[in-house]
């Protein structure tokens, strides 16, 4: 009604300028009428204007309705809007768009899936002839053999982190919420990423109870806790600093803490290291960072609907906290 309303004030307004021009007229007229017969006008020229406002109102009041809801739907919709001529030429108009809009919606998937069904297949073939060239490595002496294993370890991160940040837009697609125990994937993404600890001379340290567990998708989780174990060895500064791993319970929640003894984020950087591509000036100087790491660990724990914090101090060290929901005798999820 209050659309209606808004739609139809101008006419109101002029309707009641011209009744009002009315009397006057009469009045400078001078003639001796009743005026009695002129209040009978003004009142049948409203009872006409009430009339078609009562029709205009009742043919298209599914339309006012429908364009004065606030309850919107995150998916299209194209009601039928009357039988009246404009609703019914708003309706088509609007099916027309809609149709074209689906057309364009089913040839972007159509599009994208291509590019992830390439990128997939891609991402795998290239990781046979890393396992060829792995393999070939033991006939190669020790010292460059060393350096080309880095260099592999590099590539196959990478690579891993292109699968990972393709499969994001299908999330829903690839994944399972399971009851898992808290240290055992820890201590699976610290094993594979031994290589790295061991080449930079930096030792994890556990204190998490074997009897934790907690609702995720392991897959996910270790390819995040990868990402954060990543970025806390590298950041180290130095061989002989440790890597702290520790997990707390709150209630129905648990809190894993990676605590690192490096160099720290600058201020000014931390409450942009979660964006896609930014490295910030540390990364910049230790050319370690793709800028993409925490970026994928933020969206992949909001898709998993666990939180991350991150907490630093310059020079002393980084805190990274995943608080996930607690799974050992708490019921279901």
């Amino acid at each position: 009604m209050r659309l209606f309303l808004r739609e139809h004030l101008p006419l109101i307004l002029f309707f009641t300028v011209q009744m009002l021009l009315v009397p006057l007229l009469y009045w400078l007229t001078g003639e001796g009428r009743p005026f009695a017969i002129v209040l009978y006008g003004i009142l049948l020229g409203s009872v006409v204007l009430l009339a078609y406002l009562a029709y205009r109102y009742l043919s298209h009041r599914t339309m006012y309705q429908e364009l004065s809801s606030e309850d919107l739907s995150e998916e299209f919709s194209n009601p039928p809007l009357g039988e009246a001529p404009l609703p019914e030429a708003m309706h088509e108009r609007i099916s027309h768009y809609e149709r074209l809009y689906r057309e364009q919606l089913y040839r972007h998937q159509s599009q994208t899936d291509q590019q992830l069904a390439f990128m997939n297949r891609w991402v795998h073939q290239m990781k046979t002839p890393l396992s060829v060239i792995q393999l070939t490595l033991d006939e190669v002496g020790e010292a460059p053999a060393e350096h080309i294993r880095e260099e592999l370890e590099r590539i196959r991160k990478g690579l891993e982190m292109v699968l990972y940040t393709a499969r994001l837009d299908r999330f829903e697609q690839d994944f399972a919420v399971e009851s898992i125990g808290l240290r055992a994937v820890v201590s699976e993404s610290v094993v594979e990423n031994r290589r790295l600890f061991i080449r930079k001379g930096i030792t994890p340290v556990f204190q998490i109870d074997d009897q934790i567990s907690v609702y995720t998708d392991a897959k996910w989780f270790r390819f995040m806790l990868g990402q954060i174990l990543t970025n806390a060895v590298n950041y180290s500064g130095s061989p002989g600093k440790k890597i702290h791993l520790t997990a707390e319970a709150s209630g129905a929640f648990v809190k894993l803490h990676i605590c690192d003894e490096g160099i720290g984020i600058a201020p000014e950087d931390i409450n942009r290291v979660f964006h896609p591509y930014f490295t910030g000036e540390r990364g910049r100087q230790y050319h370690e960072s793709t800028g993409m790491g925490l970026y994928l660990v933020r969206e992949i724990a909001h898709k998993l609907d666990h939180s991350v914090q991150l907490e630093s101090t310059l020079g002393e060290g980084t805190t990274v906290t995943l608080t996930l929901r607690r799974a050992d005798n708490q019921g279901t999820p």
